[in-house]
């Protein structure tokens, strides 16, 4: 069969390990030259360490294909930038952006310091738009390309102490649409990929309780090259009819995740008061309100 992204030059950020890694042996693996980025840096973004980006690389060479490391940072627009440049510079255009690039700081919410949610919405959600801002001029121009972003459950269904991970999760959902919606006219697709997969961001859940020890060890089975498959489609030719779009994917399932979309309705000629909402409204749609749901709850059978 012929290579899906052949002649394809791709970025993938923090491809140095876990997820990120699997996607770019994929991508290079399909035919596309690939900017392995990532600063190495520690699941709380700290420090910096190039040897996982370079041992990627490597192992791209070793089998065949085309690829180079980049050790900037997404976090700040400048570095963000020269991600997309290398990608030019090296292989003379580009096709393909994932975002990937992650860190953690978990607390529950009224524990968690300003720092920790800035730092993460940075390297998430700033993250994401400051690459895809440097690449959309590129993608405008030559009237193609796709954007394959990384959202979360966390920030689609929720989870416990992640409120900045899950804002930034969910703030990339409302990116990836914006691009779409604005990017269709010139032949660009936007995204999103919400990963069940072990990786090192997973390997930071605590595993202090009998039940949590079960949770890590049903996503330990769950393997980040799982993963890499819809996101090699996501950036081929074959999904030019395919943007705007969630997807989940959890060992050999992918999922077509809901969006916002009106559930019920209620109407008072005579408009509303506090009370009358009260009395009326909200007995009449509460039949409908979400419950705390957290990924797990929605999320509840074993993998397959």
């Amino acid at each position: 069969m012929a290579r899906s992204l052949e002649g394809k030059s791709i970025v993938v950020t923090g491809a140095g390990r876990g997820i990120g890694r699997e996607i770019a042996l994929l991508c290079a693996a399909e035919g596309a030259k690939v900017v392995v980025n990532d600063p190495g840096v520690a699941a709380d973004g700290s420090g910096s360490n190039a040897a996982p980006a370079e041992e990627v690389v490597e192992e791209i060479k070793k089998r065949g294909g085309t690829a180079v490391a980049n050790f900037e940072s997404v976090a700040d627009a400048i570095p963000a930038s020269k991600i997309v440049k290398a990608a030019v510079d090296h292989f003379g255009k580009l096709d393909g952006v994932v975002n990937n690039a992650g860190i953690l700081r978990d607390m529950i919410f009224h524990r968690m310091s300003v720092e920790a949610f800035e730092a993460v919405i940075k390297v998430h959600l700033m993250g994401s738009f400051y690459v895809s801002h440097a690449a959309a001029r590129l993608f405008r121009e030559q009237e193609s390309g796709s954007f394959v972003h990384f959202t979360s459950t966390s920030g689609l269904v929720g989870n416990f102490g992640q409120a900045n991970y899950a804002a930034a999760k969910l703030g990339i959902v409302g990116l990836s649409k914006s691009i779409a919606l604005d990017m269709n006219r010139f032949n660009v697709r936007s995204n999103c990929v919400s990963p069940f997969a072990w990786s090192r961001l997973i390997g930071t859940i605590p595993t202090e309780t009998e039940e949590e020890k079960a949770r890590v060890a049903r996503i330990q089975q769950m393997g980040p090259e799982k993963i890499a498959p819809i996101v090699a489609y996501l950036l081929s030719d074959a999904s030019k009819d395919v943007t705007g779009q969630i997807f989940a994917v959890r060992m050999n399932e992918i999922f077509l995740m809901g969006q916002s979309r009106p559930l019920r309705s209620v109407h008072r000629g005579e408009g509303w008061t506090p009370q009358t909402i009260a009395e009326h409204a909200m007995p009449a749609l509460k039949g409908s309100f979400y419950k705390l749901d957290r990924s797990a709850d929605v999320f509840c059978w074993d993998a397959i």
